[in-house]
């Protein structure tokens, strides 16, 4: 099997789709206007169909709707893919938002956290596909089920813990993924109790990061220049529910290879669960 990157074209993945190391799982859920019925519509051939809002890819504790699911929940949720550990994985998305991205890349980062390494993200989603490259309709592929062995790599996460230690001595860089209205506390999420954010965090929207007329990321040298003012030290990216912030965890560990980038999977729904612990509002200091 050829050598992969973090994104794959679309011709990459036709001229690889005969390849039986090659597993494309399609994500895309009611929240994109896809779920099961778009794709049994149109889909890449040979797919497998997992609808990444409802089969529990996320998991909830008390407020904290955005966590890492447990070993046994991933190992049935990769297993019944059809995954195996030799097979290189290809997510496709829906393609249509910058939020649609930011499911592609919370999945790929719980693949990459459950231990499997081989895994890409479809650069452009489905909609790209349709548009360079065809596609077929039907319930899609019958993959043989079983129970993936997971073996939890916590490289790429950070713990409430971590951010308390971060906000406490500046050890890493705080990045608030989410709008200004959010960053400064106008808005609030429904997952959130407090409005506002990680005191000493630092803003950078990840929907920058998205060209919204081509569908899909920025080019490379784009988002090198996107995310020049984050600082060379760890990063712990967050956001309201560790979704948005899995696109700015991957541009920066997978696209960027800055070393030390996490995602905070608890982000603001399991920081502001605490009241002890702390929220900045108003612009940045």
């Amino acid at each position: 099997m050829a050598e992969t990157t973090p994104l794959v074209s679309t011709e990459w993945l036709a001229a690889h789709l005969d390849d039986p190391k090659v597993r494309v799982v399609d994500i895309r859920s009611a929240v994109d206007g896809g779920a099961r019925a778009a794709f049994e519509e149109a889909h890449v051939p040979g797919a497998v169909h997992t609808d990444y809002a409802k089969d529990g890819w996320r998991a909830t504790k008390g407020m904290a709707t955005g966590l890492l699911p447990d070993t046994g929940t991933l190992a049935r949720l990769i297993g019944r893919l059809g995954v195996t550990p030799s097979h290189q994985v290809v997510i496709v998305s829906a393609g249509t938002s910058a939020g649609d991205f930011s499911a592609a890349a919370r999945v790929y980062w719980t693949f990459k956290t459950a231990g499997h390494r081989a895994v890409s993200i479809l650069d452009g989603g489905m909609a790209a596909w349709e548009a360079e490259q065809g596609d077929e309709s039907g319930p899609g592929a019958a993959p043989v089920q079983a129970t993936y062995p997971v073996a939890i790599d916590n490289t790429w996460r950070c713990d409430c813990a971590a951010v308390v230690r971060a906000a406490a001595d500046g050890s890493a860089v705080l990045l608030d993924t989410r709008s200004a209205a959010y960053f400064e506390g106008r808005e609030k999420s429904p997952q959130a109790l407090r409005a506002g954010r990680v005191p000493g965090s630092l803003h950078l929207d990840h929907a920058g990061a998205f060209d919204k007329g081509a569908l899909r990321l920025k080019p490379l040298g784009e988002l090198e220049r996107m995310f020049a003012g984050v600082p060379e030290r760890p990063v712990m990216s967050y956001c309201n529910t560790g979704h948005q912030a899995a696109t700015s965890w991957f541009i920066l560990s997978e696209l960027l290879h800055r070393p030390g980038a996490t995602l905070y999977d608890g982000s603001m729904s399991e920081w502001t669960e605490d009241p002890a612990r702390e929220v900045a509002t108003g612009p940045a200091g």
